[in-house]
Parts: C-alpha cells; sequence; structure tokens
C-alpha cells in the first residue's frame, strides 16, 4: 500500500473511532459559506488539525472543522472550509478529504463556493448551478496515482456533474422560490482576481464564472464514481468594460447574504436524500 493510501487509511480510522452513524452525504462549504451547520444536529465537530494528514486551512473565512452529524434523518459529513492550491498545497492534498469522506462511506457530495460572474446575466447574490466545468489549474490531483485502489486511471469527464442530483437541487430551489441559473465554472490557481484581458479571454473560452476551487474535488470525486453538484455564490460581477476593484472582504460579505438562502437549500435536498 502506497503512502497516500496508508493516510487516506489513517484518517478514516480515527473519524470511524467516534461514536457516529455512517454519512450518507458529503458537503464542502466554500468562501463565506457556513450556514449549513445551523442545519446540522452536530455530533462531533473535529478541528482539521486533529485528523491525521488533513491539511490546515489557512484561508480566514473558512472555520477549518469537519462536522459529523445529521439533517432531519440523514448523516452527513460536512467541511466548514476547504483547502486550495494558492495555499501551497498539492493537489493530492488538496482532494485528500473527499477520498476520507467516501471512505466514511457517503454516496452523494455536494460543493460550494464563492465566484466571479462573468455572463453579463448574473448579478451578485445569484446562486448558479454547475453544469460544466474547464479545468485551467496547473496540476491534476489524478497525477501518479497509478494504482487502481483510487479508481479509474482515466476517469470519463463527459458528466462531471450528476444530473439527478442537479435536477433535485433546482426543482427544490424552484419550489423554494428562488430557481437556480445554470453557468460553466473555470477554476484557475489564484489567488490574485483576474485581469480585464483575462475575464475577456476566460468567456470567450466559453466560461461563465471563475474560481480557485472546485474542479479537483469533482475531478477525484469523478474518479470515485461518487455522485456531486455543486453551487458557485456570484460575489463579484466581472465585466471587463465596466470593472470595479473589489476585496476579499466585500467577496466573503456578499457570499454571507446569500449563505441563508444556498443553506436553505442544501438542508432541504440533503434532508430528502
Amino acid at each position: 500500500m502506497d503512502l497516500l493510501l496508508q493516510q487516506i487509511a489513517a484518517a478514516t480510522t480515527y473519524l470511524q473511532s467516534f461514536s457516529f452513524e455512517t454519512p450518507r452525504v458529503g458537503v464542502v462549504l466554500g468562501t463565506g459559506l457556513g450556514e449549513l451547520v445551523n442545519h446540522i444536529k452536530i455530533a462531533h465537530s473535529i478541528p482539521y488539525q486533529q485528523i491525521p494528514h488533513f491539511p490546515e486551512s489557512t484561508v480566514e473565512s473558512h472555520k477549518g472543522h469537519l462536522i459529523l452529524g445529521h439533517i432531519n434523518d440523514t448523516p452527513v459529513v460536512a467541511m466548514q472550509g476547504r483547502f486550495h492550491y494558492y495555499e501551497g498545497y498539492t493537489m493530492q492534498q488538496i482532494t485528500f478529504p473527499v477520498r476520507v469522506m467516501k471512505a466514511l462511506g457517503i454516496q452523494q457530495l455536494l460543493l460550494s463556493n464563492a465566484a466571479g460572474g462573468m455572463n453579463p446575466d448574473f448579478k451578485k447574490g445569484d446562486l448558479i448551478l454547475l453544469d460544466d466545468h474547464i479545468n485551467m489549474q496547473p496540476e491534476n490531483p489524478l497525477r501518479g496515482l497509478n494504482s487502481p485502489a483510487y479508481g479509474p486511471r482515466f476517469p470519463d469527464m463527459s458528466c462531471p456533474y450528476d444530473t439527478v442530483l442537479g435536477e433535485k437541487l433546482q426543482q427544490t430551489a424552484t419550489a423554494m422560490g428562488h430557481p437556480l441559473k445554470k453557468g460553466i465554472y473555470v477554476s484557475v490557481m489564484g489567488p490574485n482576481l483576474e485581469t480585464r484581458a483575462e475575464y475577456r479571454f476566460l468567456r470567450m473560452i466559453g466560461a461563465d464564472l471563475v474560481g480557485m476551487s472546485t474542479v479537483p474535488e469533482v475531478i477525484v470525486a469523478n474518479q470515485l464514481q461518487l455522485p456531486c453538484a455543486a453551487v458557485s455564490v456570484v460575489t463579484d460581477e466581472c465585466d471587463p468594460d465596466n470593472l470595479h476593484p473589489v476585496s476579499i472582504e466585500e467577496i466573503i460579505a456578499v457570499a454571507g447574504k446569500a449563505d441563508k438562502r444556498l443553506s436553505s437549500l442544501f438542508a432541504t435536498v440533503v434532508a430528502a436524500l
């Protein structure tokens, strides 16, 4: 067994030492998004630094706890903050929690993020269901993982986001009075935001949203044959012809305003799974 498999097993064994029902749904909470925790009946809140081989979140708005609990009768495991390539971690470290959550037994994965909206139809605070993505990260989380123990070496990515799970999110959001728009997300390295020319380029190649996360986790979920869906909160409008400076504090504030709607949506869908 190679080192990464040993690390996954060690983290999984540690988490299984907590008295808790096998989680069915995993959730990754992105920048400025944490309200979902208020919908969870928490059994255990475990700091990342206590979990063997887990990275530590260095982003201020990411609290860095793994939550074990229930949403209604559905057992869940939620990441209160994720990891990014720009923090200095490898792609395998970034996606390590997804492999651990799968080893714990999750059957579906929901992800959220804060993103810049390049589609002129997208406005601050909009919730966008990801329909597809473009990977512009400089590394791939599957590189070098040559053992079949990780899953297929060449996973198909023709439909990276599960259509059934996406339809449940769409139908639930419509019933709640705030239908989801759909879009294509491009993942870049960061941590700087984009120039006007870069926004034009990213829009030209087909992206509606830009961010610095999610895609590595989705690639690994697909290798693990783990159905997943992702929703972005539009935190800033990236019109290169009318571009205004934006700070991370503003991005977090906008995400926080949309967080209640997104968290209610996730909680309602998870409760029905």
